[in-house]
């Protein structure tokens, strides 16, 4: 584990890195960028000897019609999205005390704010908590996503310094194999 934007990986080094639904949570265009320069920047750089590294990158698409989530062209692509976790596994439970008890609003609807929180029924000051009372107690966790539209991530890929070998559509993803250019 690290730093997306702060690899402690030598530079060149690898043939190959993963990086899976990571990138679409950075909430600006130039913070995924610097991410994907990150991943690029660990790579073998081609050669006359050999073709370099490559990474695999996946991000959430906006284009799920077919999906539970249902967004699609037209849909915000900057949501907030809850994850939902049994009370019993949280180590930050303990350290949250009791939280204030309040329905989640639907995240497509919401507004994030210059922080990248969501302000619509914000009664927990943009904490992205939300404890639900009841015979399991769950946690509710806002978290960031950008969905990325089709050719989205190829054109990040590019402004990154990368060049896309291949890349397409699977299961609400869009997903790319790149590589650093010459």
């Amino acid at each position: 584990m690290a730093d997306a934007l702060d690899l402690p990986h030598p530079d060149a080094r690898f043939d190959f890195a993963i990086s899976i639904a990571v990138i679409h949570h950075f909430s600006s265009p130039e913070r995924r960028c610097h991410a994907l320069r990150s991943i690029l920047a660990t790579l073998k750089v081609p050669n006359n000897s050999s073709d370099g590294g490559r990474a695999l990158i996946y991000v959430w698409a906006l284009e799920q019609k077919e999906s539970k989530r249902g967004w699609d062209e037209g849909d915000r692509q900057d949501v907030f999205v809850p994850w939902v976790m049994s009370k019993q596994f949280s180590t930050s439970a303990k350290a949250e005390g009791s939280q204030q008890n309040r329905q989640v609003s639907d995240s497509r609807k919401g507004t994030p704010d210059d922080k990248g929180r969501d302000t619509t029924n914000d009664g927990g000051g943009g904490r992205g908590m939300v404890e639900e009372k009841g015979r399991d107690e769950k946690l509710t966790y806002m978290r960031y996503y950008h969905l990325y539209r089709k050719g989205e991530l190829e054109a990040d890929i590019a402004r990154a310094g990368g060049r896309v070998l291949e890349s397409g559509y699977e299961k609400d993803n869009w997903w790319a194999v790149c590589s650093p250019v010459r």
